[in-house]
């Protein structure tokens, strides 16, 4: 049997929140991805300030709550990090995910694809969720190119929603129920 956490470029492995913090502290200095990654405006933090924000989301986990660092297969190189956070674990059984490649060394390489397969195979094989949901920036296509070849799908959109640079831009919903991940994994 195959390796649940592993796929073809990646590993998830355990969540450090000191070790993420660190990278953080030099991955969000590049304000592209720091755009990319929330609605707020850009801001820098300490790295004091990041391992404090990490510690505390990990101490305060919610046991529903999934989190875990995305390592290159190839070198065991800390990429980035994904967290999948079940909204109602006894009910609908649906959750939220969120990803984050860091280096922009590192975007295009198909690793923030494999990474969003494998936590769609731990949903939906190992949690046994009904629907994975995640929100992507308009301006964001090659995230979405992404998100579409792991198999999620539009479904709805907060118009203009979002000012950048003097434009609105929409927040996209997109989501993916287990029926359709499994068609595409037999």
């Amino acid at each position: 049997m195959k390796d649940i956490l592993s796929g073809d470029l990646v590993r998830l492995s355990a969540f450090d929140p000191e070790e993420i913090a660190k990278a953080y502290f030099n991955w969000m200095r590049d304000s592209e991805l720091q755009r990319l990654f929330g609605s707020e405006a850009s801001a820098l933090y300490s790295e004091k300030s990041e391992t404090k924000f990490f510690e505390k989301m990990v101490k305060e986990e919610n046991p529903a709550n999934h989190f875990f660092s995305i390592r290159k297969l190839e070198d065991n190189r800390l990429l980035g990090d994904i967290n999948l956070d079940v909204v109602n674990e006894w009910g609908s059984r649906d959750a939220f995910v969120g990803l984050g490649i860091g280096d922009r060394n590192d975007w295009g390489k198909g690793y923030g694809t494999d990474a969003m397969k494998i936590i769609l195979r731990f949903a939906f094989a190992e949690l046994n969720l009904r629907r994975v949901t995640l929100t992507v920036f308009e301006y964001n296509p090659r995230a979405i190119r992404s998100y579409e070849k792991a198999g999620f799908r539009h479904e709805g959109r907060l118009r203009g929603a979002l000012l950048r640079d003097g434009k609105r831009w929409d927040i996209l919903y997109m989501g993916i129920l287990a029926e359709e991940w499994k068609e595409m994994n037999p």
